[in-house]
């Protein structure tokens, strides 16, 4: 058995940020995260110990009741920022700098008078956030789900972190389905999302089975499984070295190594220990 990392994979700049000033908050009793901080449960579990509150994702329509709100990586909408300002609430932004790019993208192309198109996850809190400003959106995530709109003036733009093969079946069904509108494309997927995926696209060609570290609800670290997947390699999603199983492993396997953009580089050290010793398990067996 072999174990073959990818040469990129693990925690971009924006998610290394973000954790970083909530550790950094001077009282954080006195904060809340509104919403997952990141979409990994290691990293919330260390959050919460140190004393910050949290918001669920699925209540956001709900004020933090701390003086402090801690905006996360994903970002939030102009509507949500005017709510915290009139509440009097001091506000941590972490937002991604490759997110807000995201936003200012839409807001410009609203401004052109385009109807937006939005290429990602319907619930994905990203998406939420642009969607809040903007109802009118049309938010598909696969090609599968385009709809003809009569729109005839549109601008697309993608969650930051969908994958650029999914982003170009998209929009070229919308550009079969609206043969005479003016289409404006602005290519918003993050760089880092790209680098994971050409990684993983190196690996794929090498390997017999794949392992992502990454939360369940990271939408990244699916994506890099569903391209395996798509490929016909098995691939496991995992969130720490807890959830890998023998059974999953065979002697004569190659497997690969990557994990999402919110994992930190402890869980990858864990799972690629795990792994090490399933192989050496393999190695010294007759």
């Amino acid at each position: 058995m072999q174990i073959l990392s990818a040469t990129a994979m693990g925690w971009c700049f924006g998610v290394r940020d973000a954790v970083a000033a909530a550790a950094a908050v001077a009282d954080p009793r006195q904060a809340t995260v509104y919403g997952e901080l990141v979409h990994n449960e290691q990293v919330l579990h260390q959050l919460h110990g140190l004393g910050l509150q949290q918001i669920a994702e699925t209540d956001r329509a709900r004020l933090p009741t701390t003086p402090t709100v801690l905006i996360t990586a994903h970002g939030i909408s102009e509507l949500t920022r005017q709510r915290f300002r009139a509440a009097g609430l001091a506000v941590i932004d972490t937002t991604c700098p490759l997110v807000r790019r995201v936003h200012a993208a839409a807001r410009q192309l609203v401004s052109e008078d385009r109807h937006l198109v939005i290429i990602g996850q319907p619930g994905h809190v990203e998406v939420l956030g642009i969607v809040e400003d903007f109802p009118q959106a049309d938010v598909w995530n696969d090609a599968a789900a385009v709809t003809v709109t009569a729109q005839r003036r549109l601008g697309v733009i993608s969650q930051s972190t969908t994958r650029p093969d999914a982003a170009e079946r998209v929009l070229q069904r919308i550009r079969e389905l609206h043969p005479r509108s003016d289409i404006r494309w602005v290519d918003t997927i993050c760089q880092p999302t790209r680098d994971r995926q050409r990684a993983i696209e190196e690996l794929l060609d090498r390997i017999s089975l794949l392992v992502v570290v990454g939360g369940p609800r990271s939408n990244n670290s699916r994506a890099l499984a569903e391209r395996a997947a798509a490929r016909g390699i098995p691939a496991h999603l995992v969130s720490s070295a807890d959830h890998l199983r023998d059974e999953w492993f065979h002697a004569d396997d190659v497997v690969g190594l990557t994990a999402g953009t919110s994992t930190p580089d402890d869980a990858i050290a864990a799972v690629r220990q795990r792994l090490e010793a399933i192989r050496d398990h393999w190695n010294c067996s007759p």
